[in-house]
């Protein structure tokens, strides 16, 4: 192990580092959007909308991202639509997570007892009231872990970011083991950044979780 080729390339990988987490946390942001606008479409089963949501959810959750990537930078300029790798990799992702927010999002609310929903109707509260204020906080709770997971699970799927030119980790990675042949070293390296960005969010969601079931982080 070459720890002084391993120093000289760390600025490269925490430059690919930052430019994965930015690119990945906007699509996760237009992912939770996403998902939770086509669950609420779901859930109240709004005619048509709700029958494209459902083919948009099983379109994106069964073909993987980087295909939906080539499609959106190689494909779409045939149409007239040219865009960025940067923008192409959040809106893939924001697409591609948003089928399985929808789905987390989805099963929280089908966790919510019906009762809740009634009562609340009874005292007054619109249904978007109802909604707002008493059944998505608590179709939240139930979905969190679901939630955290797939931000996980998406955060790891920035790795075919490199495919459509983007510098990410696993970009770097490449070109550094075909210039100077260090595959252990550019290895470990990969392994330990992603380590960095992913463990922290397990444990932040674990953390979450603990508060939104207990309401304390110390039980």
């Amino acid at each position: 192990m070459d720890f002084e080729a391993m120093a000289e390339y760390l600025p490269l990988y925490k430059d690919a580092a930052l430019l994965t987490l930015g690119i990945g946390w906007a699509g996760i942001a237009g992912a939770v959007v996403i998902g939770l606008a086509v669950a609420l479409i779901v859930h109240f089963r709004i005619p048509v909308a709700r029958q494209i949501c459902r083919a948009y959810v099983e379109l994106f959750r069964n073909t993987p991202l980087l295909i939906q990537l080539f499609f959106f930078y190689f494909g779409l300029p045939r149409f007239g639509f040219s865009i960025s790798p940067e923008f192409c990799g959040a809106f893939g992702l924001a697409l591609h997570g948003g089928a399985y927010m929808a789905e987390s999002f989805r099963s929280g609310f089908e966790s919510v007892d019906r009762i809740q929903r009634e009562t609340s109707l009874a005292l007054g509260l619109t249904p978007m009231q109802a909604v707002r204020y008493v059944i998505l906080p608590q179709a939240v709770t139930l979905a969190f872990p679901s939630l955290v997971a797939n931000v996980i699970f998406l955060l790891k799927e920035t790795s075919v970011f490199s495919a459509i030119s983007l510098m990410d980790l696993m970009f770097v990675t490449k070109d550094l083991m075909g210039l100077y042949y260090r595959t252990t070293e550019c290895l470990v390296m990969l392994v330990l950044f992603y380590l960095v960005i992913l463990v922290p969010v397990s444990l932040a969601g674990s953390a979450i979780e603990r508060r939104l079931r207990y309401g304390s982080f110390g039980n």
